[in-house]
C-alpha cells in the first residue's frame, strides 16, 4: 500500500507516530463496526484530503490482518463516503472532490441539505453506526471531542470517530507531502483554511511581492506558522474578552487572589518573591487582594482552591506548576475547577514547537495541552509564548520577578488591567506612640473614614508603629490624616512619604 510505504521511508519521527495512531484508531473501528455500519464525511479539504487517505491505508492495513494477504491495493474505496455540497462551496473543491471520488474509486452519497438534515436522513435510510470525521482539536467542532466520541445531544446517534484528533497544522501537511498526494489546487493559491466562498480569502501571510498587477501567494504548506492557519477566514474583528474593562468597574474596588503552587516553597527550599511583587502591582493599580495561598503540586488542592477564588474574586492569579513535569499539575487543576479536560491546542505548540524546535517530536507535547474550552491565549511582541487565561484565571509562567515584570507589562498592555479601576493613594505616618496610646483613636478614626482603609505594622517589635492610610480621594486621606493628629499633641506623627502604591 503506497500510503503505507511512504510513511515507513519517512524519517519525521512525529508524522510515524501521528500516522500509527490515527491507523489504530481506524483499525479499531473497523473492527467495532462492520464496512456497512461506518462511512466517511468527506469536503475536499486538506484535513479531509488526509484522512481519506488514512481511511485507505488503515482499511488495507485492517483487512490484510484478516485475510493474512500481504501485497497489492486498493482498487475501489468500500467505506461509504459522504459528500454535503453546497452553493457557497468553491468550484475548485467540488471539482477536486469528484476528481478524488473518480481517482480512488469512492461511492459518493452527495447531499444537498444542512448537515443536520441531512445527516437525519442518511442514517434513517442506512445502517450507519460511526461516521469518520477530520476534525482536529482548535476546529470550532472540536471541543469535548475524543477520539471517540457520541454525536451530541439533539443530533441523531451515531459514534463520531476522529483518528486525526491531536494533529497540526504541520502534521497535514507532513502528511500530504510526504505521501505526495493531490489536495485541492486552492492551498496552491495561499488559502490555508477553505470554508465558503463568502468567508473565505487566500492567507496575506503567504502574499508574493510582485510587480504584476495581480497578487500573488505562496502555497499553504509554506506558513511556517500554524498558528495563524485560519488568518484567511473573514470574521469579525478579534477582541480580547475583559471581564474587568469595563466603564462599571472604573469607580469600584476589583477584587484579587494570589495562588502560587510549590512544594519546595512551602518546605522552604525557594523564598517566593513572586507573591510579594504580584500583590505590589495589583495593589498599585488599584485592585485589593483579597488572599494568598502557597498550595502542594496537587491536582485537587489546586482545583479546590481555583474554584473557591474564583468565584469571590474578579481575577485569580496563579504560578507555579507549569510545565511537563510530573509535578507540574497547575494546569490540569484549573481544567479540573471549571470541570474541562486539558486537550492539545493546537496554537499553543506552535508557539512551543518554535520556542524549543526538536524537542516537540513526540506524539504529544504535554506543556500543550490546555484547559479545553475556556482557554484564551494572549499575544504580545515581548513574550516568546503567550500568557494563559481561563476565564477569570491568569496563569503565569514566570520563575523569578524579572520574568514577572514582563509578564506583567504585557498583561496589563492587553487587558488594561491598570486602568480598569482607579488607582490607590496612600500617605505613611510613622510615630513612637505605644499601640495601646493608638488603638481607640485609630478604631474611631476608621468610623468617622470608612472609604479610608488604616493599616498598622512594625520593622521590629521594638520599633515605632507605622500607619498607612489608603483610598481613592487624596483629599479624604488628608482629612483623614488632620483628624488623627488633632487627637494627639503636635509632632508626635512624621509624615513619612506621599506615593502611589
Amino acid at each position: 500500500m503506497e500510503i503505507d510505504k511512504a510513511i515507513e521511508e519517512s524519517k519525521d519521527k512525529r508524522l510515524k507516530t501521528k500516522y500509527n495512531n490515527a491507523i489504530f484508531v481506524i483499525k479499531r473501528a473497523l473492527s467495532l463496526y462492520s464496512i456497512e455500519e461506518v462511512a466517511f464525511s468527506f469536503n475536499g479539504g486538506k484535513d479531509s484530503t488526509v484522512l481519506l487517505h488514512l481511511l485507505r491505508a488503515g482499511y488495507f492495513l485492517h483487512k490484510k490482518e484478516l485475510c493474512c494477504s500481504s501485497n497489492g491495493g486498493l482498487s475501489n474505496f468500500p467505506v461509504r463516503t459522504i459528500y454535503f455540497e453546497s452553493p457557497s462551496a468553491f468550484t475548485e473543491i467540488n471539482a477536486f472532490t469528484y476528481d478524488a471520488a473518480q481517482t480512488y474509486g469512492i461511492q459518493l452519497d452527495i447531499i444537498r441539505q444542512d448537515f443536520k438534515s441531512g445527516l437525519e436522513a442518511l442514517l434513517k435510510a442506512n445502517p450507519i453506526r460511526a461516521i469518520f470525521l477530520g476534525v482536529r482539536i482548535g476546529d470550532p467542532t472540536a471541543v469535548g471531542q475524543e477520539q471517540f466520541s457520541p454525536s451530541s445531544p439533539g443530533w441523531p446517534p451515531f459514534m463520531r470517530v476522529n483518528p486525526i484528533l491531536d494533529w497540526s497544522y504541520r502534521d497535514v501537511w507532513a502528511f500530504l507531502l510526504t505521501c505526495k498526494v493531490k489536495y485541492c489546487s486552492l492551498y496552491d493559491q495561499g488559502y490555508t483554511s477553505i470554508g465558503s466562498i463568502h468567508d473565505t480569502v487566500p492567507n496575506a501571510l503567504l502574499s508574493v511581492n510582485d510587480t504584476s498587477s495581480k497578487e500573488k501567494f505562496k502555497p499553504a504548506y509554506m506558513l511556517s506558522d500554524g498558528r495563524l492557519e485560519r488568518a484567511g477566514r473573514v470574521k469579525k474583528n478579534a477582541s480580547i474578552k475583559n471581564e474587568v474593562g469595563s466603564d462599571s468597574h472604573k469607580h469600584e474596588v476589583l477584587l484579587a487572589s494570589v495562588i502560587a503552587v510549590g512544594d519546595e516553597i512551602l518546605s522552604g527550599t525557594v523564598e517566593d518573591q513572586l507573591g510579594l511583587s504580584l500583590c505590589k502591582k495589583l495593589t498599585s493599580v488599584g485592585w485589593s487582594v483579597q488572599q494568598t495561598s502557597v498550595l502542594r503540586n496537587d491536582i485537587d488542592s489546586v482545583s479546590e482552591e481555583v474554584d473557591r477564588q474564583r468565584s469571590i474574586c474578579d481575577m485569580v492569579f496563579i504560578y507555579g506548576g507549569v510545565g511537563p513535569l510530573h509535578s507540574d499539575v497547575t494546569l490540569a487543576g484549573v481544567a479540573k475547577a471549571f470541570g474541562v479536560r486539558l486537550a492539545p491546542d493546537e496554537e499553543f505548540e506552535e508557539y512551543l514547537r518554535h520556542l524549543i524546535s526538536e524537542q516537540c517530536t513526540g506524539d504529544r507535547n504535554e506543556m500543550a495541552q490546555l484547559p479545553e474550552g475556556i482557554t484564551e491565549l494572549l499575544h504580545h511582541e515581548k513574550l516568546s509564548v503567550p500568557l494563559i487565561k481561563c476565564r477569570n484565571v491568569i496563569v503565569l509562567a514566570a520563575t523569578n520577578t524579572e520574568e514577572l515584570e514582563k509578564e506583567w507589562e504585557c498583561l496589563t498592555e492587553l487587558t488594561k488591567l491598570g486602568g480598569s479601576t482607579s488607582r490607590m493613594e496612600s500617605k505613611r505616618l510613622m510615630t513612637s506612640l505605644t499601640d495601646v496610646e493608638v488603638a481607640e483613636p485609630l478604631s474611631k478614626l476608621g468610623l468617622e473614614f470608612p472609604d479610608i482603609y488604616l493599616g498598622c505594622y512594625r520593622k521590629s517589635r521594638q520599633g515605632p508603629i507605622i500607619i498607612c492610610l489608603k483610598g481613592k480621594d487624596n483629599a479624604r486621606i488628608d482629612s483623614a490624616v488632620q483628624a488623627l493628629c488633632k487627637k494627639f499633641k503636635e509632632g508626635v506623627f512624621v509624615d513619612m512619604t506621599q506615593i502611589q502604591v
